[in-house]
């Protein structure tokens, strides 16, 4: 029997409320360390109190069930058997159901069951409006796929639209009837896209109770919410003492947001920080962010280089970060990139925790994370800049202005800086249909700095080719071109004028030949049934005039004559795979490709005595990549003196893991005379639930360690706890958190 009612029964509401908003968010308030300042109290006391909000509207509503009786006297509806009400967005499935219709007061007993795409909330009784879509749900229980989240309370009150009253409410994300760990409150009210208040809370574990709380307020939005976020605890022996963290989020509008950071440390003092994220339209957007630390901590040391401190207490440390984009169509856009720090000691004393490394990304496609630079203590230099792009079909227009500050230098007044720089860039591109192509690259650039020399760099470079096709496979390039280098001194050191104002011009040309043969081989394998060869060959002649340079400016960079022949072979092998389903894909499973330079021009140097050897053979360049399987690469980037038969770079990486989850890596990194560094990490999954993991980074040049790190990693279902010790050659950490698992991680 189908009845169709004119108000919409509306209880799906109660299980996207309560799982996606409050639920997500309960983390960011409910562990806050037994140290947290004496101001967050007040905060939380100022909002414990009701916060209601009220909705109504109306719809249809289907009732189907085995049988349906209507009571004239008492003008009641009465389902029973398999009672199911439909209607948009959701069902409401119960053994039967009483329907005033002149309160509209619906009464559901037995195994109810309200499902809300894929939420659910199970209850033994419900009763609520149809039109006000209020009412109450006995000994409920819900849970959300999402968030993997489970809430019970022995009385669910929906007190209107998205408000809602929990009586002995209870939250957990562990599977089973006996969960690891629980959030209990003897109230909770909450607010979609409002806040919700747990009263009477406590932290369980195993049902034993490990903390209390008498009012906890957070915020229960599914979208940006003004409230206190997750804290962050450390200990660093020499640097920092203890280290805690409380950001504190603020949603000023649907278009702008803020974030403080309130940093203490126990051996530097306070320092604040503000992150402001703003949206001014589709596709304009940016972040400033700023710190500043009354820094109390004394330092004597030496990076090198010149670069020294000898620091009293009572410095002023801070930094800065703008970054903003706006893009008027797929080709032309505006992005600045505005990064500076007080002193080049920043990132050194910050290397373990800072705004830079928590918002690094080395890809583009998150708004609000485009930190182009990791900020540790390697950072040797750090660059700001903007820039406007314009590109059409065949050309592009750049203007820039940059600036960097160097930390290797006591003093950035000798550092050249770049502003503006006008580039033109047309691709190659036929010259009016003819076989003929061209291309061109011009650039406009003032340099400037307080010391040494600077002024104006013109540079033209147009370029003409004529691929041809010999045959099938043989592929040869002749080009010619014109650079023309422009300057105009403005620095105090030139002459005079005839100094200030000069040219170079260099003529270029050049001729390429490439071919690939290719071959495969049917190896009949059941996994890998195919594999091809490929064995692609490429020479190259380049011929640059030489000219006079003793009047260039330092800011140009020299270019030398040449006349040398390039040349190399690339070998690629590739398989076709094929799974248990008969479905084929392909991996490039070993690459290997030497190149090498002759010049020419020192072949027929003549020689000024016996000792004077010719060098004509250039440095060998050796590149290996091996991926046989997804569980090992390697990875080899090596470079030979033929003469010396030195190894000036030797890079090797290898990468191993299981289907456990064990894996290791490591990794070995040479420079002749400069960088000898050997990283490993290992990550061995002892049980299901352990883990651990050991890091080492040793530079053999100096004999010292660099870094050593040892962890252990426990983890269950809905929980884990990580201990770990890191030693560096300026510090020692020593690193706790414990997780939960859709509520996030307190301590480190």
């Amino acid at each position: 029997m189908n009845i169709r009612f004119p108000h919409q029964i509306h209880l799906s509401a109660a299980a996207h409320a309560l799982l996606r908003g409050s639920a997500q968010r309960l983390i960011n308030f409910y562990l806050p360390p037994r140290f947290v300042f004496f101001a967050v109290f007040i905060f939380i006391s100022a909002f414990c109190m009701p916060l209601w909000a009220e909705d109504v509207s109306r719809g249809p509503v289907n009732i189907e069930a085995d049988s349906i009786a209507y009571d004239r006297d008492t003008d009641v509806y009465h389902a029973k058997g398999k009672v199911l009400i439909s209607y948009d967005g959701g069902t409401l499935a119960a053994d039967s159901v009483m329907l005033n219709k002149e309160t509209n007061i619906a009464e559901a007993e037995g195994h109810v069951v309200l499902k809300s795409d894929s939420d659910t909330l199970e209850g033994d009784k419900v009763i609520f409006n149809t039109v006000s879509r209020t009412g109450v749900v006995y000994e409920g229980r819900m849970f959300a796929v999402k968030n993997h989240f489970y809430l019970k309370g022995g009385q669910i009150e929906k007190k209107g639209e998205a408000t809602y009253h929990i009586k002995d409410a209870s939250a957990t994300t562990c599977d089973g009837d006996a969960p690891d760990w629980r959030l209990v409150g003897r109230e909770l009210n909450v607010t979609i896209d409002g806040y919700g208040i747990l009263k009477h809370g406590r932290f369980l574990v195993r049902d034993v109770p490990v903390l209390y709380i008498p009012c906890l307020p957070f915020p229960a939005k599914t979208t940006r919410q003004t409230g206190l976020l997750l804290p962050r605890m450390a200990y660093s022996r020499d640097k920092h003492g203890l280290d805690i963290e409380v950001p504190f989020f603020w949603a000023i509008s649907k278009s702008t947001d803020a974030t403080f950071y309130q940093r203490y440390m126990e051996k530097r003092g306070f320092m604040e920080g503000v992150e402001f994220r703003y949206v001014a339209g589709k596709d304009t957007f940016g972040t400033l962010y700023g710190d500043f630390l009354y820094d109390q901590k004394q330092a004597v040391e030496d990076a090198g280089g010149g670069v020294t401190r000898n620091w009293q207490s009572g410095q002023k440390r801070w930094s800065y970060y703008w970054n903003h984009e706006t893009r008027f169509d797929p080709t032309f856009y505006a992005r600045a990139d505005i990064a500076k720090v007080s002193d080049s000691w920043y990132f050194r004393d910050f290397s373990s925790h800072n705004y830079y490394i928590e918002h690094h990304a080395q890809s583009d496609d998150r708004r609000f994370r485009k930190v182009s630079f990791l900020g540790n203590e390697a950072l040797g230099s750090l660059s700001s800049g903007a820039r406007i792009y314009k590109g059409w079909d065949l050309y592009n227009l750049t203007l820039l202005g940059r600036y960097t500050d160097d930390f290797t230098k006591s003093s950035n007044s000798a550092t050249l800086q770049t502003y503006p720089e006008l580039t033109f860039t047309g691709v190659r591109q036929p010259v009016f249909g003819t076989p003929l192509h061209w291309e061109m690259n011009a650039s406009y650039d003032y340099y400037y700095r307080s010391q040494g020399q600077k002024g104006h760099l013109y540079d033209l470079q147009p370029v003409f080719s004529a691929p041809l096709f010999l045959g099938r496979y043989l592929r040869l390039t002749p080009e010619v071109g014109w650079k023309g280098t422009f300057w105009q001194r403005e620095d105090h050191e030139a002459a005079n004028d005839d100094g200030r104002r000069d040219e170079r011009n260099l003529f270029t040309a050049g001729i390429g030949l490439a071919t690939e043969l290719s071959r495969i081989y049917d190896v009949g394998g059941t996994t890998i049934d195919r594999i091809k060869h490929t064995v692609k060959p490429e020479a190259s002649y380049a011929y640059i005039t030489d000219v006079d340079q003793a009047r260039l400016p330092d800011y140009v960079a020299a270019v030398y004559g040449e006349n040398a022949l390039s040349y190399g072979v690339t070998n690629t092998f590739t398989a076709r795979l094929k799974d248990k389903d008969g479905k084929v894909g392909y991996r490039e499973f070993a690459r290997v490709k030497l190149a090498q330079v002759f010049d020419i021009r020192e072949s027929r140097r003549d020689k000024i005595h016996p000792a004077d050897a010719k060098r004509p053979f250039g440095l060998v360049e050796m590149e290996v990549d091996l991926n046989p399987a997804p569980y090992f690469s390697f990875m080899l980037r090596d470079t030979l003196n033929v003469y010396s038969g030195d190894w000036i770079r030797r890079n090797y990486d290898v990468f191993l893991k299981d289907g456990r989850g064990d894996s290791a890596s490591i990794g070995y990194h040479y420079e002749q005379n400069f960088v000898k560094e050997i990283d490993f990490s290992l990550k061995a999954v002892l049980t299901r639930s352990l883990d651990a993991q050991y890091i080492l980074r040793r530079n053999e040049l100096d004999n010292r360690t660099l870094e050593s790190t040892y962890g252990l990693a426990y983890h269950k279902q809905c929980w884990g706890i990580t201990l770990g010790y890191s030693e560096s050659y300026n510090d020692r950490t020593f690193m706790f958190s414990i997780s939960l698992t859709g509520l996030g991680r307190v301590g480190r």
